[in-house]
């Protein structure tokens, strides 16, 4: 059976919403990372049978195909196509697990998965903000009557039902900032960043938050609730990319693979809480690939939210200090369509640095449905 490998993985800095990243279009911040990706590689793009590219505010800069204008722009050969991907925050975790499928199908011998948002000059919820019409049908309306479709409603949802307090939502989110300055510090991140627009660090870390200040910021989803600015993920700017092929194919390219995409799953719960299917996906992704919790030796779960990843680890019962080592969303930023190749980019490093054989990706997406990703180290 053909199997799916990754033999390069790359990713922008993430910037902060109106940062350094802000000036540059989306196509072209897709397209500094797809030519980052072909020149670390050495692969000649030709060989590229598809691009698989998640985006999850499809509209204006960002609209009619933007992982095909990103091929163009890029200055790859006219004859790769492109399609982007929709599945809210997974969309790029989604663009990989297309490509995997892609390769072990037979479909394709070479895919690159990825991903682009630009929040700046997008948006959150500019796609439907200004019509025409809303994303809510009448049946979907009548089946969810009252309801609101709101991720931080859900949060605040979460940190209720498993008991989470302001306190510990905010020592979760300094710990991410904490974990994610000395990554930063030690050179951690330098290997997986390609500098755009003079941008060559993740710009939202915040080294001088404290217990005091994240205490001090409104809670905007629930009068005297738990969910503020301060312990959910930043609005940013970034792409990252993934190279994806067989192992005989990486040989012939002379290529040398670094993971192995070992299983991979999509699960969905409930619709209003929207937040907590990372727990069932896990659960889906662990029965599948025949591994026990404890054989992961580090976890990337999306810090949408900091009652997400809190929820996930009681619920998993995974080893904490193995959870988002290199910090999370809360401090690094959440570029929506790019998160999920950013969050596998880091991980894969992170994996080969440490001589980590499992890894597990999993995040919570629009709807109520996670993906969930167990790469092994080759």
């Amino acid at each position: 059976m053909r199997e799916a490998v990754i033999v390069e993985a790359v990713r922008t800095p993430v910037g902060r919403r109106n940062g350094g990243l802000a000036g540059v279009h989306p196509v072209d911040l897709s397209a500094a990372v797809l030519a980052a990706l072909a020149e670390r590689s050495g692969v000649d793009p030709a060989v590229v049978d598809d691009v698989y590219w998640g985006c999850v505010s499809q509209v204006g800069e960002q609209a009619w195909n933007v992982g095909r204008n990103a091929v163009l722009a890029a200055g790859w050969p006219e004859s790769i196509p492109g399609t982007t991907i929709d599945r809210q925050c997974g969309s790029s975790q989604q663009a990989l697990h297309f490509a995997a499928a892609s390769v072990v199908s037979g479909q394709a011998d070479v895919v690159v998965a990825g991903g682009v948002e630009s929040m700046s000059r997008v948006p959150m919820g500019s796609n439907f903000a200004n019509g025409p019409g809303q994303p809510f049908g009448p049946l979907m309306t009548e089946r969810y009557a009252n309801v609101q479709f709101n991720q931080g409603v859900g949060a605040e949802m979460i940190a209720e039902r498993w008991g989470l307090s302001r306190a510990q939502l905010d020592e979760y989110s300094l710990g991410s900032h904490a974990k994610a300055a000395a990554a930063q510090d030690s050179g951690a991140f330098a290997g997986q960043i390609a500098p755009v627009a003079g941008v060559s660090a993740d710009e939202g870390i915040r080294r001088d938050s404290t217990a005091e200040k994240l205490a001090s910021l409104p809670t905007p989803f629930k009068p005297g609730g738990t969910v503020s600015a301060g312990n959910a993920s930043q609005i940013s700017d970034g792409s990252a990319a993934l190279l994806v092929t067989t192992p005989e194919r990486a040989r012939e390219l002379g290529l040398r693979p670094l993971v192995r995409v070992h299983t991979a799953v999509v699960a969905a719960a409930d619709p209003v809480v929207m937040l907590t299917a990372p727990i069932p996906a896990t659960e889906k992704a662990l029965k599948r690939s025949g591994l026990a919790i404890g054989d992961i030796g580090a976890f990337e779960v999306n810090e949408a939210f900091a009652p997400v990843p809190l929820a996930w680890i009681a619920e998993t019962g995974a080893d904490p200090s193995r959870l988002n080592p290199l910090g999370g969303a809360i401090a690094l930023g959440h570029p929506l369509g790019g998160s999920g190749a950013r969050l596998a980019t880091t991980l894969i490093h992170h994996m080969r640095d440490h001589g980590i054989r499992y890894g597990l990706q999993t995040m919570c997406e629009g709807g109520g449905m996670a993906n969930a990703t167990i790469l092994e180290l080759l």
